[in-house]
């Protein structure tokens, strides 16, 4: 037996460091490659610890339950008041060992479940760790904004979660009663024809009672930190005229939650009391007063209020809290700073005018994004497997004058290649990367109704303001497949007449992948075994993925909101992709909320706090 359960633990051990080199390995070599490999670990030790976090706790709470239950309620068997024969459990014909292995087998799915659920939220724990304040108060509890933004959202997260738990440790608690013969469900379960069904009785051994009812305690305790939190949460409210905490909020609502507070703590001490005191007549009257009180104070008295006080003289009593949504909403979207400056309106335009502000005439745009994309596509892709996403608009300097230019990435698709073409080597190994660009001021046409365009043509030719010296895009906006260089394949470049011109990348992208075992890890990354048998690979060999630009961002900033158009800059002969990332968030008090575009969620604060750069 022994030695089963050894082969058992070395095979699952075995087991878990292979997922754990397949699912982080790749990860934390693309990381380290990057420079960022703190980060890695901070995210992954922080998925991790949270979630194990939770899991420890949810199987301490169970396991302390299910403890005292063995303990308070040893196994009845059929003796007692109970009635084996008519427990709905044993006419089901479940064993107490089956009985046993199913509670548990649920117990532990839940508690996985949770965990990993958990674990999805570590950037909460972070925030909330390495939270700063603001130095600006709201007008209500005149708290710090910051704590909106990191403490109160952690607090409710625990709160859910406590919640969660202590909820499934009673239901796994009333599992192991039953299983142990202290909580019945009795009655016919069969159906007899022409005899109505009749409700089940459900039996309880009283320390089985006292035990669930302390833990009742617990749970109402917990909805009583959930009404403490709902004090601040009528900061973000939506029922009055402007979005926050409106006149009935403040003066009603704010002291509703307090006296459900103080009668809630008064309910689980009842509780608490009747874990030790059994008396069932004041648990009822108590449950009786809490509710009545919630749906009163909580719901009916602001009801009341808002109708016949507010309502008819809503100016006055709503006018400050108007004032706050504005004021806060406009620091909250950094509106607040910009400065307003009065110009005084002239519709008589002289050409003393025209000459004064030439540089702005020659920038007046002309074309159009989506023609001159098509435009593009057709003049400049050259071949069929080079494609540009979109356009951008950018300003550089071009004979000592800023002028606006649209350009656009030539990026290479290998789904595009002829099919007799698109072999796993060309994908992987010789059609690594797009070409160049086309670029062209916003405001000129030719003689034939074409761009002008100030980069054009393979290899690319410039205006000298604009050199391009370094064209390959290794990564892009449509850029997907891994790619495998410094091979013994040759890189395709760019064609040149019915010839192609070939390279070898240049760059330090890319991962090294010289060693079998790194072959074959990332053979099974990819599901690619031809990574481990293709006999291309030297020594220097890299592979580079994670390509595409947002992909590749989000992997190593989550925690940030990114612009869903990254832009293409020329500079110092090389090419750039720049990307906005923004920090964000729902919970800036008084702020009114949009649905903005970043995940297609709620936000009423932003900040444009990084601009991210990534070599092309």
């Amino acid at each position: 037996m022994n030695k089963k359960l050894i082969i058992i633990g070395i095979g699952i051990v075995g087991v878990l460091l292979l997922w754990i080199g397949i699912s982080i390995y790749p990860d934390w070599l693309w990381f380290e490659n990057l420079g960022f490999s703190p980060v890695f670990w901070t995210m992954l030790l922080s998925k991790f610890g949270f979630g194990l976090m939770v899991w420890l706790l949810l199987a301490l709470i169970i396991g302390m339950n299910i403890y005292a239950a063995n303990r308070l309620n040893p196994r009845i068997g059929t003796g007692g008041d109970f009635k084996v024969a008519d427990d709905y459990v044993s006419q089901l014909g479940l064993s107490s060992a089956t009985l046993k292995t199913l509670v548990t087998a649920i117990i532990l799915f839940l508690t996985f479940y949770i965990a990993s659920k958990g674990s999805t939220q570590w950037d909460l724990l972070l925030r909330y760790l390495y939270q700063q304040p603001f130095g600006s108060t709201e007008p209500v509890f005149n708290r710090d904004i910051g704590f909106y933004l990191f403490s109160l959202p952690f607090y409710i997260f625990i709160q859910n979660v406590l919640l969660i738990l202590f909820v499934v440790a009673a239901l796994a608690t009333m599992g192991w009663y039953l299983k142990n013969g202290a909580l019945k469900i009795e009655g016919d379960f069969s159906r007899v024809q022409g005899v109505p069904p009749t409700l089940p009785k459900i039996s309880l051994a009283e320390n089985a009672k006292k035990h669930l009812i302390f833990l009742g305690g617990i749970v109402v305790l917990l909805l009583t930190w959930a009404y403490r939190l709902k004090m601040f949460g009528l900061l973000y409210s939506a029922q009055g005229p402007a979005f926050g905490a409106s006149y009935t909020d403040v003066h009603i609502k704010v002291l509703a939650y307090k006296v459900i507070v103080l009668v809630s703590i008064g309910f689980a001490v009842v509780l608490f009391i009747n874990a030790f005191k059994l008396r069932a007549k004041l648990i009822w009257i108590s449950a009786g007063i809490w509710i009545g009180v919630v749906l009163v104070l909580g719901t009916g008295f602001p009801i009341l209020v808002q109708k016949f006080i507010v309502t008819p003289n809503e100016l006055a009593k709503e006018s400050p809290y108007i004032a706050y949504n504005i004021d806060y909403t406009r620091k909250a979207y950094n509106l607040n700073k910009i400065k307003v400056v009065n110009f005084e309106v002239n519709d008589q335009l002289s050409a003393q005018d025209l000459k004064q502000h030439d540089v702005t005439i020659q920038n007046i745009r002309i074309w159009d994004e989506r023609p001159l994309l098509q435009t593009y596509r057709q003049i400049q892709a050259i071949r069929l497997y080079y494609d540009f996403n979109n356009v951008d608009v950018d300003r550089y300097l071009v004979n000592k004058q800023y002028r606006q230019i649209m350009l656009a990435a030539r990026e290479l698709v290998v789904n595009k290649l002829p099919p007799q073409a698109n072999t796993w080597v060309n994908r992987h190994l010789t059609y690594t990367h797009g070409y160049g660009l086309a670029a062209s001021p916003v405001n000129e046409v030719t003689s034939e109704g074409l761009p002008r365009l100030f980069i054009k043509d393979l290899p690319p030719s410039f205006e000298p303001d604009l050199r391009v010296v370094r064209p390959e895009i290794y990564y892009g906006e449509k850029t997907d497949d891994y790619v495998l260089v410094k091979t013994k394949a040759r890189e395709f470049d760019y064609p040149k007449g019915d010839k192609n011109v070939y390279t070898t990348y240049q760059g330090k992208g890319g991962i090294h992948i010289k060693s079998f075992f790194r072959r074959l890890l990332f053979a099974i990354e990819f599901l690619d075994p031809q990574i481990l048998f293709t006999t291309y690979l030297s020594p220097e060999s890299r592979i580079m993925f994670n390509r595409r630009i947002n992909r590749r961002t989000n992997s190593i900033a989550p925690f940030l909101d990114y612009d869903g158009d990254p832009y293409l800059v020329v500079s110092s002969g090389k090419l750039y992709w720049i990307q906005d990332a923004y920090t964000t968030s729902a919970m800036y008090p008084y702020s009114r909320r949009s649905h903005g575009t970043f995940k297609k969620r709620w936000l009423n604060y932003i900040r444009n706090s990084v601009k991210v750069t990534i070599d092309a």
